[in-house]
């Protein structure tokens, strides 16, 4: 397919790495609700997790293409991104927005594994996806921000030493615009925990490391502000676009991995003496499956192309995530019914993998958000809210 001959040689560096973390590592993983520490470390050893990061800081400096090549590979391989995507989406608000002291403090040491940035904080428990009403609250006290609020749902804090952080600097209510008055800031941590900061951990039905974050009198060096004040969504639109596409990139992994694996099984699952893959009823879902992948894998295509060429791609970013994360639940539940009992079984990774990709018709954004979001910027149609 087209989408698979780009960055061919990283494609098939990540797939031989993946290989020594084969469904039995994930499974404890996933018994256990651990994080996959080894998996994350070879990663970072192999530069894959500095793929977006400038050559002069010690990445690779290529394209958000390449890092949907890593993901989708990783997901095809059978194994989950989860645990380390958001070092690649999180560069956008970084790498386009921070400052050259800040590049030149962080990341290097988040191209060479010494530092990890994979903690990105926005959601909250009462403003759910319209992030303008987001509560927690920064405000100047001499040369630091004090933080005080929550947020929830945010994976991977307890594994991570940076955090990008929305909060709000001025009051929705004292705001022109109601995406005003927001600001990012870039929180260590290591000196954050247990000094304004505290971490409650959200036990879900996927091994992904979910949190619920508290913060209590917080101080966060000004120095650490990404962009302007009050231009904090703005800044992170970057990141949440690159989210959209990176996630997209992994769906698609997750398709494949369904449809080669039902396809496989079909063609060894004898009934009724012969292969089930020989009756239309079982070929046919099969087939649309891989359809249905392949065309929501050009849109990803396309939105990783115009988020690289730096053309808007709001409306690409979030169509891709549609595409590719319905793409995947349609060959997750093709992949189930061609299986029957044995797709339940925890041996055969499937049930984990269904349960995972279930996850992204909601997060990082909901399916009908982007509906209405498409439908009143992209057609022009009236606003419901």
């Amino acid at each position: 397919m087209a989408t698979e001959k780009t960055f061919p040689e990283i494609r098939d560096a990540v797939a031989a790495l993946c290989s020594q973390y084969p469904g039995e590592y994930w499974r404890a993983l996933d018994v256990d609700k651990a994080y996959p520490t080894d998996f994350v470390q070879a990663l970072t050893d192999g530069g894959y997790l500095a793929t977006l990061i400038p050559e002069q800081y010690g990445g690779a400096g290529l394209p958000l293409a390449a890092g949907c090549a890593v993901l989708e590979e990783v997901h095809r391989s059978g194994g989950n991104g989860a645990a380390c995507h958001a070092q690649m989406y999180t560069m956008g608000t970084v790498l386009r927005h921070g400052s050259d002291r800040q590049k030149a403090q962080y990341l290097p040491g988040i191209a060479d594994g010494s530092m990890r940035l994979q903690a990105f904080a926005v959601t909250e428990p009462t403003s759910g996806t319209d992030t303008s009403r987001i509560r927690t609250r920064a405000v100047r006290d001499g040369e630091h921000y004090v933080v005080n609020g929550q947020k929830v749902f945010i994976s991977r804090t307890e594994h991570s030493d940076l955090m990008v952080l929305l909060v709000r600097t001025t009051p929705r209510e004292e705001c022109v615009k109601h995406t005003d008055g927001m600001s990012v800031l870039l929180v260590d941590m290591r000196d954050a925990l247990g000094q304004g900061l505290s971490i409650q951990p959200i036990d879900t039905v996927m091994n992904h490391a979910s949190t619920a974050l508290f913060f209590d009198d917080l101080r966060v060096p000004v120095d650490n502000l990404i962009g302007d004040e009050g231009g904090g969504f703005s800044c992170i639109l970057d990141g949440l676009n690159a989210e959209r596409i990176l996630i997209g990139a992994e769906c698609i992994g997750d398709a494949r991995w369904f449809t080669e694996k039902a396809s496989c099984y079909a063609k060894e699952r004898q009934v009724f003496d012969r292969p089930i893959g020989a009756n239309q009823g079982v070929q046919f879902p099969i087939a649309r499956a891989h359809i249905q992948t392949e065309a929501a894998a050009l849109m990803v295509q396309h939105a990783a192309q115009r988020y690289d060429a730096g053309e808007s791609a709001g409306a690409e970013a979030n169509m891709a995530k549609l595409l590719a994360s319905e793409a995947a639940w349609a060959a997750g539940d093709t992949c189930v019914q061609t299986f029957g009992g044995y797709g339940f079984a925890r041996d055969y990774d499937v049930e984990r993998k269904f349960r995972e990709t279930r996850l992204y018709q909601v997060a990082p954004v909901s399916t009908n958000l982007i509906l209405s979001h498409i439908a009143t910027r992209e057609l022009d149609l009236p606003r419901s809210f």
